[in-house]
């Protein structure tokens, strides 16, 4: 006689593992977003005494000084402009340079590369990521520092025609174009890791009907996996040009910091918030340490609307390739 079989019930209800999982889950991502919203109350209410003072010169003036008197009095100027150009500034040099270079380095590992060596380099990029910033400026500051003051010169030489490669003294070391090279090999991992994530996501069908008609690999590459990941490639870069805004000691490490505004990036003069808090915070009096949290605040902001923009455009480009 054989035993009769009970059929399983269905249900929609989750179990109590995936309840007590979703529960977890969810107080993480709060407690993580709370974390970030005290952080940017704390800049907000110890900077805002700055911000209420200076108003808008403290994003349009690049004056910083305190100055006490004799009878302990003090007086005081705070501007950033210089700093926020300079974040600018280097940040664009940085993608100018990396950003190419992992668009590339993605396509080699996705449609190149053996898989043995696609492994390892793999890793090798992950890896870089761990770095700790301060090997990064140690590296740039005794290693590329003297091939870069060769290639500044040539630049200069060449292009000098064009205001950003134009230098009015011969003064090549510790530029911003150092600073950009640099953070150029940081943001690599960053940049690379999103655009082999989109590439990998092309639509098959579209990549087999072109081999199909004869179409050759950079042919498929031109014709139907840049035109799909190019914005990932573009939430990519932005990303990486998050981790550029508000890198510190690397740039701390090979930049010659001064106030005032410089927009030739081949000249030694420069520095971005990050590195200007840095060399302020030892030595601050109490209202100076106000005005570089007041700084922080704005390098805060800056940095989160870049990250949500990227995070929106790598989003988008995730469902059309699912669509």
């Amino acid at each position: 006689m054989s035993a009769t079989i009970t059929p399983r019930e269905i249900t929609t209800n989750p179990r109590r593992s995936d309840k007590v999982f979703r529960s977890v889950v969810s107080i993480v991502g709060l407690f993580a977003f709370a974390v970030l919203l005290l952080i940017g109350t704390f800049l907000a209410l110890r900077g805002f005494e700055i911000f209420k003072i200076e108003g808008f010169k403290f994003l349009t003036t690049s004056d910083w000084n305190v100055v006490t008197d004799e009878s302990g009095n003090q007086t005081y100027t705070f501007g950033i402009a210089a700093m926020l150009i300079g974040t600018v500034l280097i940040a664009i040099t940085s993608l100018t340079i990396g950003v190419p270079l992992s668009v590339m380095t993605a396509l080699y590992l996705n449609f190149y590369a053996p898989v043995r060596i696609k492994k390892f380099l793999t890793a090798v990029i992950d890896l870089m990521a761990a770095f700790p910033s301060i090997l990064y400026g140690l590296w740039g500051y005794f290693v590329v520092m003297p091939m870069v003051i060769y290639w500044a010169k040539l630049l200069h030489k060449y292009f000098g025609w064009i205001p950003v490669f134009d230098v009015q003294q011969p003064f090549y070391e510790r530029s911003p174009f150092l600073a950009g090279i640099v953070l150029a090999i940081m943001i690599i991992p960053i940049v690379t890791s999103v655009s082999r994530e989109i590439f990998s996501q092309a639509p098959l069908d579209r990549i087999q009907a072109a081999y199909a008609l004869g179409a050759t690999r950079w042919a498929v590459i031109k014709n139907v996996v840049l035109p799909f990941g190019s914005s990932g490639v573009v939430g990519g870069a932005m990303l990486g040009l998050g981790r550029a805004f508000g890198e510190t000691v690397a740039v701390y490490s090979i930049l010659n910091i001064v106030f005032k505004v410089n927009w030739e990036i081949l000249f030694g003069m420069g520095g971005n918030v990050a590195s200007m808090i840095v060399l302020k915070w030892g030595e601050a009096s109490p209202i100076e340490t106000k005005a570089l949290l007041a700084a922080g605040f704005v390098l805060f902001v800056l940095t989160l609307i870049v990250n949500f923009l990227a995070d929106f455009i790598v989003n988008r480009a995730v469902k059309s390739g699912r669509a």
